[in-house]
């Protein structure tokens, strides 16, 4: 700091002096204000290089945790719509089964075998709808051969593969689960179509299985999500985000500080007027 002499007025040193710290002051304050405004103490880089560059990092780590979070979402939703499907399918075998059974036993006679036959053909169509319907973004979940590749995080190696896969070229519609055209209208046909449907549901038991496997991973998936994102959010906060207790109280400290200043730097420039009692 430099000192003057209050009888030489050319250059007024405490001035100069008040007027240098009043400004220091002042941008402590601009700084102080600005961390209690957006929160952070690190508002660019060259308030803490490392630290900005770090939480940069952060930063585009978690919005693809949190993208990755999404699309395991997006992910269980189309195996919730092929599982619901496959629900109905399951409902629809199982009546089949049902009136199979109903048509083996000959307390019936022809007539009623021929009402009978005819609720199977409807079942049938009924099961081919929903396999026709069951589709996402286009594409038909139970045609027999689709696959996919979800990206469930933000490396390349965060990848879930699934399969809705079946021998049949025809998928899981009554053709390839082998219950179309069924033929209930004599004993002996009733209870080879009772072993057809039971083949079927076989079939379609074996597939809700792996959909459900697949939905356990992206479950377990969603669980680890969660997690990254909150430890790295954790993280960025502790390296980014300002402390408002303490920020606060700075303020406080450099707002008393600042009238100070101002006042120092008021009298500082009277004080030159002293000099006139020399001219006096």
């Amino acid at each position: 700091m430099s000192f003057g002499d209050f009888n030489r007025i050319n250059t007024n040193l405490q001035s100069l002096d008040a007027k240098f710290s009043l400004d220091k002051i002042n941008r402590d304050l601009g700084e102080t204000q600005l961390r209690l405004a957006t929160g952070l103490q690190i508002n660019r880089a060259e308030d803490d290089a490392a630290g900005f560059s770090i939480a940069s990092k952060l930063g585009s780590r978690i919005a693809g945790l949190e993208q990755g979070l999404q699309n395991t979402g997006d992910a269980k939703s189309v195996l919730d719509i092929a599982e619901s499907s496959f629900d109905s399918i399951t409902g629809i075998l199982t009546e089949m089964k049902v009136k199979a059974t109903q048509a083996a036993n000959d307390t019936l006679g022809e007539e009623e075998r021929e009402f009978i036959q005819q609720q199977v053909d409807s079942l049938a169509d009924e099961l081919d709808d929903i396999v026709d319907q069951t589709v996402f973004q286009g594409e038909n979940l139970l045609d027999g051969d689709y696959e996919a590749t979800f990206q469930v995080g933000e490396r390349t190696d965060d990848v879930i593969g699934v399969q809705i896969e079946t021998d049949a070229a025809e998928g899981f519609n009554s053709g390839g689960l082998g219950v179309d055209g069924l033929d209930v209208e004599s004993h002996e046909d009733a209870q080879l179509a009772m072993e057809a449907v039971d083949e079927a549901l076989t079939s379609v038991a074996s597939m809700v299985n792996s959909l459900g496997i697949y939905q356990t991973q992206l479950s377990i998936r969603e669980e680890i999500l969660t997690q990254a994102i909150n430890s790295n959010e954790a993280a960025q906060s502790r390296i980014q985000d300002a402390d408002f207790a303490k920020e606060q109280s700075e303020a406080v400290k450099l707002q008393i500080l600042q009238q100070t200043a101002t006042s120092a730097l008021a009298q500082a420039n009277q004080a030159p007027e002293a000099a006139l009692g020399f001219l006096g």
